[in-house]
């Protein structure tokens, strides 16, 4: 686990520096050269401009779209997260079981630790780092709508509600909006393992305050991208993990009452 918190640090501070290169100050144009603007900064920024084209100009609903389009589109990888989610929910009485009986520290035991841990990752076909693969697809994506927004002078002068799409939010609230909407999906997507695990009780907080780190200082149009993904996210967790949330919901309030 410490090595996925690591891997999530790292995945955003590639984010900032690739956020802070020279080329984005280049206008993306058809004639933009380079595998990243032809296949992800270009096709984002051309699809939002064409369905900011068809309502009337607004690319602030064209923004909300074409999110929701992108979200649809890896919704099988993020279903998948999901299930690989339960499945290492379901092998924790496992994991703290082996973690009990190679608590030793001394290098061997640690050695037996992990290939324990491994055989029954394999024995059950789970892959403890499946969680993080949506993330890392969704990362170059985020990463891409960044650069559509900030090279394309439309979407960057564009407006929505109260606030202009190529500026920060002057009011804040839709970066606090994205923590909320981040810390709300990490707390269904890791509902009953956080309690057990508490590195992941950890990324439960750590990614919503680092989501706000970045939104402060990121074009509203980002922003928005961000909390449209976590409200489609918070939905579909809703829909998948349903029953699971109703019945922890419902233990959580009848040990209260007890």
């Amino acid at each position: 686990m410490k090595k996925r918190i690591l891997l999530v640090v790292g995945i955003f501070s590639l984010l900032f520096l690739l956020a802070g290169c020279s080329e984005i100050k280049q206008p993306i144009t058809p004639e933009s050269k380079g595998i990243w603007n032809h296949y992800i900064v270009y096709p984002l920024s051309w699809l939002i401009k064409e369905t900011a084209h068809l309502l009337g100009g607004n690319y602030g609903w064209a923004i909300i779209i074409v999110t929701i389009i992108v979200r649809l589109a890896i919704l099988p990888l993020m279903i998948k997260q999901t299930k690989s989610s339960k499945a290492m929910q379901a092998l924790q009485p496992e994991l703290t079981a082996l973690r009990q009986k190679y608590s030793s520290k001394d290098q061997k035991t640690q050695q037996l630790l992990q290939q324990e841990t491994m055989a029954l990752f394999q024995k059950h076909g789970v892959n403890p780092m499946a969680g993080c693969f949506p993330l890392i697809i969704q990362m170059p994506i985020l990463i891409g709508f960044y650069h559509a927004i900030s090279r394309t002078r439309e979407i960057a002068q564009g407006s929505f509600l109260w606030f202009d799409l190529g500026e920060k939010d002057p009011y804040y609230i839709l970066p606090i909006v994205a923590g909320i909407t981040t810390f709300i999906q990490q707390k269904m997507m890791m509902a009953g393992t956080a309690n057990q695990n508490p590195q992941m009780a950890m990324m439960v907080w750590m990614m919503p305050i680092m989501i706000v780190i970045f939104a402060f200082n990121f074009p509203s149009a980002l922003s928005l991208y961000w909390v449209v993904g976590n409200i489609f996210m918070i939905v579909q967790t809703y829909f998948i993990k349903g029953p699971e949330l109703k019945a922890q919901a419902a233990g959580t309030s009848g040990g209260a009452k007890k």
